[in-house]
């Protein structure tokens, strides 16, 4: 009887969930197929050098893939290519970089930004003050998200951008930078954020100073579902760390077994508003894995 396959995943940090959210639904795709992970998570959030020790420790473990998400897309290129000099092959996920992979899966980051900008601007009437809390500068989806978000202003001349800050998709940065914005800018009508965990310092930054704006997100966690239920979030878009990590686990073992695999995967990524956001009221745990043919195909 053959060995099972073991599959070696890479993931930021352990501080977002939605980074746990991708363990998850990796783990259950690999289960699923008799197969097996194993995780390299620096333990200083997004650190590179942590990233690129774990990249020697998965070498010396000899996995039979690689599912990867990098903390840098520059930096760890020299990386992924050790993992090509060892003939192990890799699917990149959620932030894309240069290198000899498989296949990327993802969503349109510029979309993502663009769609969370837009509800914020429909929010506001057309009309206010807005700041954003960008993510980690070194991630392509937090350059891109801001892309699209500066796109969606060229068609708001009612909204005025006046301020941002960098976060890193973490809560206390956020509420950090947030609580700076609001002590410079005496009128804020709505915050953009690339992620729901920066939403969520936002929100405490907010209630901190006794004051209130209008917030989205990205990733539909389940707490920014419940803010939304609330009325406390705007909205958020389904960025799925799940869904993307599932269908990028399902590339790598589809290459172990010699089926076809797109060179690129893109995931769709919903509006959660107040209008839908029952449909996202499930916990991860609970929700089921995303097939193959419903994405990929």
């Amino acid at each position: 009887m053959a060995r099972p396959f073991t599959l070696a995943v890479f993931t930021k940090n352990r501080v977002n969930p939605a980074y746990a959210a991708a363990r998850l639904a990796a783990d259950r795709v690999a289960a699923d197929a008799g197969a097996r992970t194993l995780h390299f998570v620096p333990t200083t959030p997004d650190d590179v050098g942590q990233q690129k020790a774990l990249v020697g420790e998965a070498l010396a473990a000899a996995p039979d893939a690689v599912v990867f998400v990098p903390v840098d897309d520059q930096k760890m290129v020299p990386d992924l290519a050790r993992f090509a000099d060892a003939g192990v092959p890799v699917v990149t996920c959620i932030n894309r970089m240069e290198g000899k992979v498989i296949s990327f899966v993802g969503s349109d980051d510029v979309a993502v930004g663009l769609t969370a900008a837009k509800a914020l601007f429909a929010a506001l009437g057309g009309a206010g003050r807005i700041v954003a809390i960008e993510g980690t500068p070194a991630a392509p989806t937090s350059r891109d998200r801001t892309v699209g978000l500066h796109k969606a202003l060229t068609e708001a001349p009612g909204v005025q951008f006046v301020g941002s800050g960098v976060g890193y998709f973490q809560q206390a940065p956020a509420r950090e930078e947030m609580a700076r914005l609001l002590a410079e800018h005496a009128e804020v009508d709505g915050v953009w954020t690339s992620n729901d965990v920066m939403a969520f310092g936002v929100l405490q930054a907010l209630a901190a100073a006794g004051r209130t704006a209008k917030v989205v997100g990205v990733n539909g966690l389940p707490e920014a579902i419940d803010h939304i239920e609330r009325g406390t979030m705007e909205a958020s878009v389904d960025f799925s760390a799940f869904n993307i990590a599932g269908i990028a686990a399902h590339a790598a073992l589809r290459h172990l077994r010699g089926e076809p695999v797109p060179p690129s995967i893109m995931v769709p990524a919903a509006l959660i508003d107040r209008t839908n956001y029952q449909r996202w009221k499930v916990p991860f745990a609970l929700r089921p894995t995303p097939a193959w043919e419903e994405i990929a195909t």
